[in-house]
């Protein structure tokens, strides 16, 4: 059974071309023909999420896990509106995502006709391809044209894309064939500009204290070997986040324990003359500021899609992929005289000492619950760690390497982490752990209406009741508006779990916190919440005395 509109054939068609196969599907009446043509295709695999953001993040999470594009097709009207909030962090984390709205014919549009709006070119700002398709006879090689240079603009340069698809009534009328398409015309792609190492070697071999920043990433073990190499280089510091997921003694992974607190001439002395950035947005806020403050002489950006001048100094921009940058410049590169490197891993092993004399003896809270939760996780686990504080706290910790780390930091928003963990779960043969805040669970409490979660998902919640890390901020503070920042509530996830068919554990000090992580982990007919709660009186106290302690 297959829909009897050729355009809807047409779209269906064309993702199987492209090996498009997973396609998450939100119930409407407008997109019936594409949810009859993708159903029932037999190498295409179909989810049905009734919310719209929450499906466009559960997508992004399975296309984050599998490194190819996943498609997300919707009603009509506003539907498609509620994609967007996961359009934009796909476009700015590149990950690949294929929005098929359905939609009526221009002849409708802006006459009164219901679940009407104008859809085409909706997300013009962050989406890297539109195309508005026509329902017409006539229109059938515009229409395969327009279909392939998405999908190709997808794959190759990892991010949304959006297919707008008008449909006139009737719509629930099926064949029993698909109608064969041809496909074979293909877009050429970009040439991309030719890197010249030559008049960059002087400069790497010359200069005495050289960054290596790696920001957020996929796990790449070709790209953590040769970062290996240049681990042995004195004049190289190689500075991660928990997002890299990339390990090394020699690295420094805790940006922010290392450099808060640092005086003027300190600060002087990390100072790169020659900084080289990968990966994609980087956490750390003092190392924004610091590198925004105390330029490197050169910054090379090297990524195969995006120039990103983060620290307002870009000199080059690489468009190419790491690896073969960082190998052909390792068998050119000549070891010249520094302690660049071994002066800050110093400093790191002098901070770690207080680091660990600190959690030892400090309060329960937020920081000691992140501690013990941290290490509790079970060896190569996957971990997504939503918004605000979460992830903060996350860089402050050392993480057991064998743990794949994720989060949403293309837009940096609270709004789908638990979509997006959801459907990264789906997609990982390993278990996955999601470490939230409870704002950000109950934003976003919609992702456990969804019958594709696995029973060995994990979600645990610190709860400090609403908005902690504005006591943190030290703006919020100053003004008499405090619980427009905060958010106050009395929310608990117990009865959420038991409506959606989750276990529910909740702890509120250290000792049960131990003890119910001990069995978290194991096996079970359903996934679990542990919900921490932590006072939320102490939980800032805490966080500015650590840094005060470093």
């Amino acid at each position: 059974m297959f829909p009897k509109k050729e355009l809807a054939q047409l779209v269906v068609s064309v993702c199987n071309q492209f090996n498009i196969d997973t396609v998450v599907i939100s119930p409407g009446s407008r997109n019936a023909p594409l949810t009859v043509g993708f159903s029932n295709h037999p190498e295409i695999k179909t989810l049905s999420v009734v919310d719209e953001r929450c499906a466009a993040f559960f997508a992004m999470g399975i296309a984050q896990q599998k490194q190819q594009p996943v498609a997300i097709v919707c009603s009509s009207g506003s539907a498609l509106l509620n994609y967007y909030p996961a359009i934009a962090e796909a476009f700015y984390s590149n990950i690949p995502l294929v929005v098929i709205s359905a939609d009526r014919p221009k002849h409708l549009i802006d006459i009164g006709d219901g679940q009407t709006i104008r859809q085409e070119n909706v997300f013009e700002n962050h989406i890297l391809f539109s195309a508005n398709l026509i329902e017409e006879e006539s229109q059938l090689k515009n229409n395969i044209s327009l279909l392939i240079e998405a999908l190709q603009t997808s794959i190759t340069q990892k991010g949304p894309v959006h297919i707008n698809v008008p449909f006139d009534e009737p719509l629930y009328e099926t064949v029993e064939k698909l109608k064969p398409f041809d496909f074979s015309s293909v877009i050429a792609s970009k040439a991309k500009k030719p890197i010249n190492l030559d008049e960059l070697i002087p400069v790497w071999n010359s200069s005495i204290k050289k960054m290596i920043l790696v920001g957020s990433h996929f796990p790449d073990t070709e790209l953590q070997k040769i970062l290996n190499v240049y681990s042995e280089d004195t004049s190289v510091l190689v500075l991660t986040e928990t997002t890299s997921n990339i390990y090394h003694p020699k690295f420094i992974n805790s940006i922010d324990k290392l450099i808060s607190k640092l005086t003027e001439e300190e600060y002087k002395e990390l100072q790169p003359e020659v900084l080289i950035t990968l990966g994609g947005m980087v956490i750390s806020k003092r190392i924004k500021q610091f590198l925004r403050k105390l330029q490197p002489k050169h910054h090379w950006h090297v990524d195969e899609l995006k120039a990103m001048d983060t620290y307002h100094c870009l000199s080059e921009f690489l468009q190419i992929n790491p690896i073969p940058f960082l190998t052909s410049l390792s068998k050119e590169k000549k070891n010249v005289e520094s302690n660049y490197q071994q002066a800050w891993l110093q400093e790191k092993e002098e901070r770690a000492v207080k680091h660990e004399e600190y959690l030892k003896s400090c309060e329960y809270s937020d920081l000691k619950s992140f501690e013990v939760i941290l290490e509790s996780i079970p060896d190569n686990s996957q971990v997504q760690i939503s918004n605000s504080s979460i992830i903060r706290y996350s860089q402050l910790f050392d993480v057991n390497p064998t743990l794949k780390v994720f989060c949403n930091r293309g837009t940096s928003g609270i709004d789908g982490s638990t979509s997006t963990a959801v459907g990264a779960a789906y997609a990982s043969e390993n278990q996955t752990i999601f470490i939230t805040g409870d704002l950000s669970f109950f934003y976003d409490s919609n992702a456990l209406w969804n019958t594709n979660i696995p029973k060995n998902f994990r979600i645990i919640i610190l709860n400090n009741a609403g908005g902690g890390i504005f006591r943190y901020i030290p703006g919020p503070l100053t003004t008499n508006a405090t619980e427009y920042f905060e958010t106050p509530h009395g929310l608990t996830a117990e009865h959420l779990s038991k409506m959606y068919g989750f276990e529910y554990v909740q702890t509120k000090d250290l000792k049960s916190l131990q003890n119910s992580l001990i069995s978290f982990y194991e096996e079970s007919n359903q996934p679990k919440i542990m919900e921490v709660f932590t006072p939320k009186e102490i939980n800032d106290v805490v966080l500015k005395n650590y840094f005060k302690n470093l």
